[in-house]
């Protein structure tokens, strides 16, 4: 387990809740979801840059009005060489998926955010 709990610590930064809830309920559950974890956000050749992982994931933390999950999202999209323009569009397409109700909530937390940030 702890491989792959190591690999998804240095993608997500910190282990994931759900990782340690299914390791407290049983081992192998927890190795379960770590290898889950692992499978999603493995490099691989011609498939989704991690750019494109972390836009894609920042949309629905936006979508879902999940401020604290979308600023630490902002700073992996910086690290990973994100432009303001598609941090913008994520947004956009947040609102478009999670209703304009839940864009007008979280934008008035992640606009600053990003100014921060350096967007």
């Amino acid at each position: 387990m702890t491989e792959n709990i190591e690999s998804v610590k240095q993608v997500k930064g910190t282990m994931p809740k759900a990782i340690k809830m299914a390791k407290q309920m049983d081992d192998d559950f927890g190795q379960g979801v770590a290898s889950f974890y692992k499978a999603i956000w493995k490099d691989r050749e011609d498939g989704l840059s991690m750019k494109n992982k972390h836009l894609m994931v920042f949309t629905i933390a936006c979508s879902k009005n999940n401020t604290n999950s979308a600023k630490k999202i902002l700073v992996k999209l910086k690290n990973h060489g994100a432009t303001r323009a598609e941090v913008l569009d994520a947004m956009m397409m947040a609102a478009w998926a999670g209703g304009i109700q839940n864009f007008t909530d979280i934008s008035s937390d992640v606009l600053p955010e990003m100014e921060q940030i350096g967007f």
